[in-house]
């Protein structure tokens, strides 16, 4: 349950701390006086949208801390699963937002995201409010309340899976169907782009050896001169020794020395083979002067296919490995297109059987639905009549529709409030006061199903007073002997069957507004629920009037 609230710079609100009890809780006070702010704040902490105007005037950023203790299995799991540990069965969500748009949130003091208070939340809270009966004058929500009464969420799930593998077969074939046209257009094109590329018979690596024999042509003159020039060094002319012949001498007067000083062997030897590597390095270079060759067809012939090779690059890819890949994926599409009618053909075999596969599913998720139906508009219809409404009579209608994501059933809630009348759409009867109740009723029932621990009634009195009023809070007490209920309320009967009761009250400091939450005892409730039955003067019969509600209590 929702154990403690604290809120800071909301609104009106600079700072509060509620500490809520189980069972039902009720929070009154004047218009204006800030009751909507402490559901906007509840409503921030549990991750939903918040516009920038909440932050209080004046301020930088606002804070909102919600604590939850004793909380479900079901929601540790999915604080765990969201990667949050939960220690002593307790949840703490947190939510500081800026003026900035820039949010920090917190779950049991470790970051989070606001999409992952959203979705914890729904483990733990549920708020109802004034604009849910704007559901009810919507058919196409219906379906959701028997589908959560239903509990079908595996069937649903398995369902959904089927459909959107028809979606996308059928997506495909529809593609297939298009403009035979463009379809040719496509296969001429890649036709013309496998050949150029067959036929340029592209090899990875052939690009760098064409480029460095390239660059050898084009500077054959200057090696050709520098291998000279080291030939000549190393073997000398008609006027100097090379650098062979004199290390030659060199060896010849090492060997001398060698033959009377043994210790000189070593010398001797380590000369001999630099000898030994320069002469060869001689031979090397004769070799080398021979392969260099100015031809001016070879580079002709490299030119032109180094021209080739870039214009592929620019349209199939910067490198031989890109080009090759294209030229595979190419030719895999140029297969799919002139395979059409054997492809066209499996598509719609397996578009066939996608189709009978999500219809089957859909009609028995239809016949979960029409059986549930059926005891949702009982027990609908047995509470609506606890809350003064004992004539109404509710049918839910089912249509068949097309497959889509929700299956093959439209679905609308049918009411009939008079006797002798036949039901008809919830849109055309109901009023104001009627919505608030069916709605109720229907939260009432959906209650022993759902599983959060927390209630939060958003004004759900909306057009109802005297005894209808006495019976809405009748109901929310007992629905709050299983969890936590919270309710903003304006009806004195109401506030009278509430296990503790808070007061929002609107201050006035230094031309400034501040709206505090405090929890009263039972002479501050007394009087409170006199102020609602009387107004601003309170007299002493309103006075008797609330102690005799909370003594019926």
């Amino acid at each position: 349950m929702l154990c403690n609230l604290y809120i800071e710079n909301i609104a009106v609100i600079q700072k509060t701390n509620i500490d809520f009890s189980s069972g039902f809780n009720v929070m009154t006070g004047e218009t204006g006086a800030g009751k909507s702010i402490v559901i906007d704040s509840i409503n921030a902490v549990l991750g939903q949208r918040t516009p920038k105007n909440l932050i209080r005037n004046g301020a930088s950023s606002a804070f909102v801390s919600a604590s939850f203790s004793d909380v479900s299995q079901l929601a540790q799991k999915k604080a765990e699963s969201l990667g949050f540990m939960v220690e002593d069965d307790m949840i703490i969500l947190q939510r500081e937002m800026n003026t900035s748009g820039k949010n920090n949130c917190r779950i049991n003091s470790r970051p989070a995201t606001v999409s992952a208070l959203k979705e914890l939340s729904a483990y733990l809270v549920n708020i109802h409010g004034q604009s849910d009966n704007a559901e009810l004058m919507s058919p196409s929500l219906h379906l959701h309340y028997i589908d959560a009464l239903s509990q079908n969420k595996s069937q649903l799930s398995d369902y959904r899976k089927t459909y959107n593998e028809y979606v996308e077969v059928k997506e495909e074939l529809e593609n297939l169907n298009d403009d035979e046209e463009k379809r040719l257009a496509e296969i001429d094109l890649l036709s013309f782009q496998i050949e150029e590329l067959l036929n340029a018979d592209i090899k990875i690596g052939e690009q760098d050896a064409l480029s460095e024999e390239r660059n050898i042509l084009l500077n054959s003159d200057k090696i050709t001169k520098a291998l000279l020039r080291a030939k000549s060094i190393l073997d000398g002319d008609d006027d100097t020794d090379g650098v062979v012949n004199m290390a030659d001498d060199a060896f010849s007067a090492l060997s001398a020395a060698q033959r009377y000083q043994e210790s000189l062997t070593d010398l001797s030897d380590r000369m001999a083979n630099a000898l030994y590597e320069l002469k060869d390095i001689s031979d090397l270079i004769d070799d080398a002067v021979s392969d260099v060759e100015a031809d001016p067809y070879r580079l002709e012939e490299i030119e032109e296919r180094l021209d080739l090779l870039y214009r592929l690059q620019r349209k199939y890819g910067a490198t031989e490995e890109e080009m090759l890949s294209y030229l595979e994926s190419a030719q895999n599409k140029l297969r799919e297109l002139t395979d059409y009618d054997t492809n066209r053909e499996k598509l719609k075999e397996r578009y066939d059987s996608l189709y009978k596969e999500a219809m089957n599913k859909a009609r028995a998720l239809s016949k979960i639905r029409h059986e549930v139906s059926l005891d949702f508009a009982s027990s609908v219809q047995r509470e609506m009549a606890f809350l003064e409404m004992p004539n109404v009579r509710l049918a839910v209608d089912f249509k068949e529709t097309e497959l889509s994501k929700s299956g093959i059933d439209r679905v609308e809630f049918l009411i009939s409030v008079n006797l002798g009348e036949d039901p008809k759409p919830v849109t055309k009867i109901a009023s104001g006061g009627e919505l608030s109740r069916m709605m109720l009723a229907i939260k009432t029932v959906l209650a022993r199903h759902d599983i959060v621990e927390t209630m939060i009634f958003d004004e759900i009195d909306t057009g109802i007073s005297g005894s209808a009023a006495q019976k809405v809070g009748m109901k929310l007490k007992e629905v709050s002997k299983d969890r936590q209920v919270m309710c903003v309320t304006h009806q004195a009967q109401i506030a009278a069957l509430a296990d503790s009761h808070f007061l929002i009250n609107k201050e006035f400091s230094d031309n400034k507004t501040y709206t505090e939450v405090k929890k009263l005892d039972t002479q501050g409730r007394v009087r409170e629920l006199a102020r609602i039955i009387d107004g601003v003067e309170v007299t002493q019969t309103a006075l008797n009037h609330a102690k005799k509600l909370i003594e019926n209590a």
